[in-house]
């Protein structure tokens, strides 16, 4: 499957929230499914971020990755924070998984690329991805979460989030 097709699945995975066998949308879940879903796309992004780490040369591109390290973590350690005040653990879903499978293939095959492929197939990656990302999380999941301090950690998210979506929207543009 080519790259564009399977950034088309991941978006209407996120969009629709149909997995293979599943029809539970991602309007659904609980806000422990949810906040399992944001960890699992922010550890991805770091993923990706580390994979442009050892294979770009371009300082763009390094400094994207970087940025993508750094704040992803952030957000992560003030999720599991905010977890464990509530006494509570993430749960894993039909979602979460599906993101997982898509980006296992997705960091497969970006690995076998170098050189000015590798920096514009991680640009557009990054760029289709916190756009799915985003859409989900402003318009499914806090229109859901139940839990204020939740939905707050969410919101503060999105914001640094969208930031990061038009960074690779220069990136992209940056590379063509």
């Amino acid at each position: 499957m080519n790259f564009k097709r399977k950034l088309i699945v991941l978006i209407a995975v996120l969009a629709m929230g149909h997995g293979a066998a599943n029809a539970q949308s991602p309007a659904e879940l609980n806000d422990l499914e949810i906040a399992h879903v944001a960890y699992v796309a922010d550890n991805i992004d770091i993923r990706y971020a580390h994979l442009a780490l050892a294979i770009s040369k371009n300082e763009a591109v390094r400094e994207f990755a970087n940025t993508m390290i750094r704040d992803h973590q952030a957000v992560n350690e003030q999720a599991l924070a905010l977890l464990k005040k509530l006494k509570a653990r993430p749960q894993d879903n039909f979602l979460s998984k599906q993101l997982q499978a898509n980006a296992d293939g997705l960091v497969d095959e970006m690995s076998k690329l170098r050189g000015a492929a590798f920096d514009k197939r991680y640009a557009a990656n990054e760029l289709a991805y916190h756009k799915a990302v985003n859409d989900l999380v402003e318009n499914t999941f806090i229109p859901n979460i139940d839990n204020a301090q939740v939905k707050a950690l969410f919101e503060a998210g999105l914001k640094i989030f969208k930031v990061h979506e038009q960074h690779a929207v220069m990136m992209v543009k940056k590379l063509k």
